[in-house]
């Protein structure tokens, strides 16, 4: 392109005759100021030799201010003339050499470019894969340490119920119960086997649903009276707790199309969860209304709330707000997956909204009016319960005179403790929690320390650790036994590390912890 310009340039001042030199006496100051815009507009590596032939003699050229503006323009060669041939040759060649070389530099700078170019973009691409390798690893991170956490919550709330279960049940055998402990006994046996056996058909359900082999036995339902059926289910939960529970039904709604056992299911999960995270006395609302063309049910609260980064999550399997030893509420963190699923299937939503922690929650569920689902119904499902049998156990009397101090915030498993050693001549005293055994120590001595590890509040390693800091004359070096159902490896590691003697897991022998005790204070 500035050569074209040159030669225009050059042409208007030399009649169209395109060459490379000028003469000087036909450059006029149009010509000179074009030339100047075109050298100008050069690119950076551009440099253009520019040859031009004055007149001879000592005297001043006319054009003196043109060759002057151009000298300052751009890459100048002033030849006077009569010039030789050979001169004339010699500077043609050596602009020729020069602009060859500027070339070869802005090949330079374009191959430059490029590879910059290409190297910017593979730093882009490898930015890229990093960021979604370590956008995967922290998935990964996380979903093993959901896992894991899952895990040890499954073997607590499925080993404390077995605990009270096998433990109450040895002694019912070893036929030392009076008719009043024993009415007892029995009633804490059932207690526990129907919250073992929900908490397994919870595990069921999330298994058929992550298989997809949940089954659906579709008819016409009367959402009405699926709520009332589970509002009468949680009536006796509420009443333990001195909850209102408040229902508002509209009675017009028309039937919807589902299953009715699973639609129950989805209800009293989520009157469960209220009262379980309502505080004694509080309020829990059911309502049933019509919307458009769909039906919601929704559950209001006056409990602990959901806080904002939970609630994103709330119903995500295997999470929980709180999965630490300290949790105040038991459970698996399945119920409102459960709730999601079932309700996906009934081809309807479920969401949750709070206002944040302490103040309350509400979970609404919308289902369509119209039919959206039909299949058989199959075969009834059939889970086979596990039998086992159990050899009556003697507990040696080893254990007379022993003041043994239980903490654990299980009702059933405090009781159960409480008789056993008592049986065994141990004199025994119970506390619910770390606050009210460090207060019983106060003016206690006891020759041991059973301890539950998870409880609300402060657990059993924040409880060991204050005992331990103790003085000795004030029980700082009380042997003590972790009976947990903590029970992995790493649990283990940890209770014998945080000051206990012993780890003892749920569910256990009850004539292994006689054994245990006796072994710690030095009666085997």
């Amino acid at each position: 392109m500035c050569a074209c310009e040159l030669r225009n340039c050059a042409g208007k001042c030399s009649k169209g005759r395109a060459s490379s030199f000028l003469r000087a006496k036909t450059l006029s100051l149009d010509a000179t100021q074009c030339l100047v815009e075109v050298l100008a507009q050069q690119p950076t590596w551009s440099d253009i030799p520019l040859v031009v032939l004055t007149s001879g003699g000592g005297g001043t050229p006319r054009n003196a201010d043109a060759l002057a503006t151009l000298g300052e323009a751009g890459n100048l060669t002033l030849i006077e003339r009569p010039v030789r041939v050979l001169t004339l040759v010699s500077t043609v060649k050596s602009a020729l050499r020069a602009r060859r070389r500027q070339y070869q530099v802005r090949d330079y700078l374009a191959k430059e470019e490029l590879s910059k170019e290409a190297l910017k973009r593979s730093e882009e691409r490898l930015r890229v894969v990093f960021n979604s390798e370590r956008e995967a690893r922290a998935v990964a991170e996380e979903a093993s340490r959901l896992k894991d956490e899952f895990l040890a919550t499954v073997s607590h709330e499925l080993r404390t119920p077995l605990a009270a279960v096998l433990g109450w049940t040895h002694l019912l055998r070893g036929g030392r119960l009076d008719e009043k402990a024993s009415a007892h006994a029995l009633e804490t046996v059932e207690r526990n086997a129907r919250s073992q056996n929900q908490l397994i058909e919870d595990l069921l359900d999330v298994s058929r649903i992550i298989t997809g082999k949940l089954r659906l036995d579709v008819r016409a339902v009367a959402p009405a009276e699926v709520i009332e059926a589970a509002v009468e289910a949680v009536l006796p939960a509420a009443g333990a707790k001195d909850i209102r529970l408040d229902k508002i039904l509209d009675t017009g709604v028309s039937s919807i199309s589902g299953d009715p056992s699973r639609l129950q299911q989805v209800v009293w999960n989520l009157l469960s969860n209220a009262i379980k995270f309502t505080p004694r006395g509080g309020r829990v609302h059911v309502r049933l209304e019509r919307v458009n063309s769909n039906v919601e049910i929704s559950v209001s609260d006056s409990g602990d709330g959901i806080s904002p980064e939970f609630l994103p999550y709330v119903f995500d399997r295997f999470r929980q707000a709180d999965g630490s030893t300290r949790r105040q509420y038991g459970g698996l963190g399945l119920g409102l997956a459960i709730v999601r699923h079932l309700v996906e299937l009934h081809g309807g939503t479920v969401r949750a909204d709070s206002a944040g922690e302490g103040q309350g929650a509400t979970l609404t569920v919308r289902l369509p009016l119209v039919p959206i689902y039909q299949r058989d119904s199959g075969a009834e499902r059939v889970h086979p319960a596990a039998s086992d049998a159990h050899r009556p156990v003697e507990y040696p009397d080893k254990l007379d005179g022993l003041k043994v101090l239980v903490v654990d915030d299980e009702r059933d498993t405090l009781a159960l403790i409480e008789e056993l050693l008592t049986q065994c001549g141990a004199e025994v005293f119970t506390a619910s929690s770390s606050a009210e055994a460090l207060e019983l120590l106060r003016d206690l001595t006891p020759g041991i320390i059973v301890s539950d590890i998870g409880m609300p509040g402060e657990d059993g390693f924040e409880f060991i650790r204050k005992v331990r800091e103790l003085p000795p004359e004030r029980g700082g070096r009380i042997p003590a036994v972790a009976l947990t159902a903590y029970a992995r490896a790493e649990d283990r590691l940890r209770v014998l590390r945080s000051g206990y003697q012993m780890h003892v897991a749920k569910p256990v022998e009850l004539a292994e912890l006689v054994a245990v005790v006796s072994n710690v204070v030095g009666r085997a």
